[in-house]
């Protein structure tokens, strides 16, 4: 997972996802679902940072299963399709399968049976053209800023690894911040130098497990409003995997639920509620 094909860059479409839409209150659970922020760029899709748009790819899978041993537990077969560009979040409770789900899309897992496709190319293992970022930073306390997002640019030359690293210290609002050391960082910041890391290879898809989980409320819904911001004026992308209800309505255009290794709910996230959520998962 180090940089994007270009020939898979190139072949996607930008603009083939509709912006993000509030979606009515949850009246059932006693809670009003959250409601989206005003749209981070301008309706004609320009950019707010001048960063180079990222190229969002398909994710499709078809019939995929991974079973672990005789217990049984694990997904599938799982259909699922996702568009370029799209934004979807994936909820269920401990053991539904989403953290092998993500081992399966990141290629770390390979599928007992089905196939997964990333714009139109098989996943087979570690893939070029997606990243990860994780619930903690893992952030190499021995390299810079710089150097930790540009540690996946290593074929790169000089002058484009150094681009590339100081449009996605921009991207997550901490240009400037080369020179510093992990130690130096808040919480926040660190989580958001790994996501800078993740845009710099430039990925067709954008995997996080439950990236915020460890930070305070505050410091997470600042970081969500951030990642929507990023995603909606790169055109990327997204699977984002929560525990939160809530943040999974408030980011996300789909929500896929898993329940016992299969898909419960694959719906809009406007068409959504908190109190529906809890009722598909029997919560």
């Amino acid at each position: 997972m180090n940089t994007s094909s270009d020939s898979l860059r190139d072949s996607m479409p930008r603009d083939t996802v509709a912006p993000p839409h509030p979606r009515p209150a949850d009246t059932t659970a006693g809670h009003p679902a959250p409601n989206r922020p005003a749209e981070p760029v301008p309706p004609d899709g320009s950019a707010v940072t001048g960063a180079r748009p990222i190229a969002g790819a398909s994710l499709d899978l078809s019939g995929v299963t991974y079973r672990y041993g005789r217990s049984g537990a694990g997904i599938g077969p799982l259909d699922l399709h996702v568009k370029p560009g799209e934004f979807i979040t994936v909820v269920g409770p401990s053991g539904s399968g989403k953290s092998t789900l993500l081992s399966l899309l990141s290629g770390f897992l390979h599928p007992q049976q089905g196939d997964i496709r990333l714009g139109g190319q098989p996943v087979r293992g570690p893939h070029p053209a997606l990243t990860l970022v994780q619930q903690e930073s893992a952030l190499f306390p021995w390299l810079t800023v710089g150097g930790n997002v540009a540690f996946g640019l290593g074929k790169l030359g000089r002058p484009e690894r150094l681009q590339r690293v100081a449009e996605a210290l921009k991207l997550v609002g901490l240009p400037g911040y080369e020179a510093r050391r992990p130690h130096e960082l808040s919480g926040g910041q660190r989580q958001r130098i790994s996501i800078a890391r993740a845009l710099a290879v430039k990925p067709g898809l954008l995997l996080l497990d439950e990236p915020f989980s460890a930070l305070d409320h505050a410091t997470r819904t600042t970081l969500a409003d951030e990642l929507m911001a990023i995603w909606w004026d790169q055109k990327i992308t997204v699977v984002f995997v929560t525990h939160q209800l809530e943040e999974a309505l408030h980011l996300s255009q789909r929500v896929v639920a898993l329940r016992q290794g299969e898909i419960a709910l694959d719906a809009p996230s406007k068409e959504l509620s908190v109190g529906a959520l809890r009722r598909i998962l029997g919560e």
